[in-house]
């Protein structure tokens, strides 16, 4: 007897196609569905896929995305705890891990990390050979450097979002001081994503105008306006956020989302994230930090060369010899 589908359809294909832009995210936590929830709202993909080790949440999560399906343009949303769920995946972004805690340094959630991506990669790999990596879970410049070297894909396809957070908290920060828009306020956050991150203060413009040509002392001990603070608020603001929530996760998902459009629809953007940076700047060893780079369907294809001061170069060493003290203690 036929099934009302049978009655109601005419099966012209009879094999399912493969997804042509297919997206994992993997993690379920608080920062995995902020980055779930954003990627679906800006129609970036014809497959979401989701994966984690909890299989209750997992299964709760993905319910609740798929019963919101109507109005979303993401035709499939699956999920699974076996890696195959991840299968033919253009972008698999990793967000699991043991999550920080209040006062915890990233640093020390490294080796931790480590354990868990000497799992997860090979599977990526296994069953994506082809995809762009994108890691969000921290110390995200290590775990980024440990992507890399376990995977064997060439540095273009594993990318860290890095600085792109920071880079915005900093425009944000900046336009509040000034009555301005983020979106009008341009500079950057280098470096390390963290405590020893750089702002660039000597690139800060609005419209094109740059802030320390009309004050020198911009971002220096001598800026009686005390501009220095905002490089401190921006560092402290994400402590803050565990703090008073108990964990960070709708700026992380909107900010990986961002991400993930520039590679998705080839924009070709230039971001603030975490690359193989050996050579520029005088960095002789194996380490990614944020340094502005051109992103689209390959994943990184150009590192922008910013002009910084020495100071500031002094400081982008500075935060290099961080990662690399830490980087070749690691055993995986």
């Amino acid at each position: 007897m036929a099934t009302l589908k049978d009655q109601l359809t005419v099966n012209l294909l009879k094999e399912e196609q493969s997804p042509q832009n297919k997206i994992t995210v993997v993690g379920v936590g608080a920062v995995g569905m902020a980055c779930a929830i954003s990627i679906l709202s800006k129609d970036l993909a014809d497959e979401l896929a989701l994966a984690d080790v909890t299989e209750d949440k997992l299964k709760g999560e993905t319910m609740a995305l798929q019963h919101g399906s109507l109005v979303l343009r993401t035709p499939k949303i699956v999920s699974g705890k076996d890696c195959h769920v991840t299968a033919n995946s253009t972008l698999v972004i990793i967000t699991a891990g043991p999550r920080q805690q209040e006062g915890e340094s990233r640093l020390h959630l490294v080796q931790r990390h480590v354990n868990f991506f000497t799992f997860i990669i090979p599977n990526v790999v296994k069953y994506s050979p082809n995809c762009k990596v994108l890691i969000v879970s921290n110390p995200v410049d290590i775990l980024t450097y440990v992507a890399w070297k376990i995977s064997g894909f060439p540095k273009n396809r594993v990318i860290g979002s890095g600085c792109h957070l920071d880079s915005a908290r900093f425009r944000y920060l900046m336009g509040e001081r000034l009555g301005v828009h983020p979106s009008s306020c341009q500079g950057w956050v280098l470096g390390e994503h963290g405590d020893s991150s750089v702002s660039v203060w000597s690139e800060v413009n609005v419209a094109g105008v740059s802030l320390k040509s009309l004050h020198p002392n911009l971002g220096t001990d001598a800026d009686k306006e005390q501009w220095k603070e905002v490089h401190k608020q921006m560092v402290d603001s994400a402590y803050e956020v565990i703090e008073l929530k108990g964990y960070r996760s709708w700026a992380i998902g909107l900010s990986v989302a961002d991400l993930a459009e520039s590679m998705m629809k080839n924009l070709r953007r230039v971001h603030p994230i975490s690359t193989m940076i050996k050579g520029p700047y005088g960095i002789k060893d194996d380490v990614f930090l944020s340094v502005p780079c051109i992103l689209g369907q390959n994943g990184i294809s150009d590192v922008v060369k910013v002009t910084l001061t020495p100071e500031e170069e002094a400081r982008l060493k500075k935060s290099t010899d961080t990662r690399w003290g830490i980087q070749k203690e690691l055993q995986f």
